[in-house]
């Protein structure tokens, strides 16, 4: 058996760039001969596509923290079971669009159930496994929601339609959480233009290709 893949994430607050991001790493692999599988969270796989949306619905204003905090952890749960550990194991890089950083800073610090709380449920569903690496894209909030209402082919959520002082707090807590890994996590000014964040990845990545993450 060969070597286990390497696991990246990128995260970071609404209208932060992540897919295009994303798709800029896959090319920087791609041009190496890296071979690698895309995916996303919520999502993924269609158990986990299904739990996405009814977390995502923008009609089910109504649901619990505490629901949306656990719908996220079975999404997660299966995703890596069915999706993210068996990549691994072929060798395969896995860039995943968001991961358990993003329950720790929505459900909980900017929805208040506690980053602690939350950490202990997804504990429970990821077991031992967490990212080799870490992007996290920081924006101001007012940029990504100017920049969500700008793009008529983005799928609206219901996590768009919360407040700016919801998206404000989110902001906060990417801050709390980078600073608990900041061995993991590399912050990116995602306010800049995406060439310029797109250079700063690829430098990242030089450097952790060449020492093996």
């Amino acid at each position: 058996m060969g070597r286990e893949g390497f696991f990246i994430t990128l995260e970071g607050g609404d209208g932060s760039g992540k897919t295009t991001v994303l798709g800029r790493v896959a090319a920087y692999l791609q041009n190496r001969s890296m071979p690698y599988l895309i995916t996303r969270e919520p999502g993924g796989i269609e158990i986990a596509e299904k739990i996405r949306s009814i977390i995502l619905d923008p009609a089910h204003t109504a649901m619990d923290a505490r629901t949306e905090a656990l719908l996220y952890a079975a999404s997660r749960s299966q995703h890596l079971a069915e999706v993210v550990e068996p990549a691994l194991k072929e060798g395969l890089t896995v860039l995943c669009d968001r991961f358990v950083d993003s329950s720790l800073v929505y459900q909980g610090y900017a929805r208040g159930l506690g980053i602690d709380e939350v950490w202990a449920i997804n504990r429970f569903a990821i077991g031992n496994r967490m990212p080799d690496l870490t992007f996290y894209l920081d924006v101001d909030p007012e940029v990504g929601l100017a920049r969500i209402a700008a793009n008529q082919e983005r799928e609206v959520n219901r996590l768009d339609l919360e407040s700016l002082a919801f998206h404000q707090m989110v902001r906060e807590g990417y801050q709390l959480v980078v600073k608990a890994y900041p061995e993991r996590i590399v912050v990116l000014d995602a306010n800049r233009p995406i060439h310029m964040v797109e250079q700063d990845i690829v430098r990242i990545l030089e450097e952790r290709v060449l020492k093996g993450f």
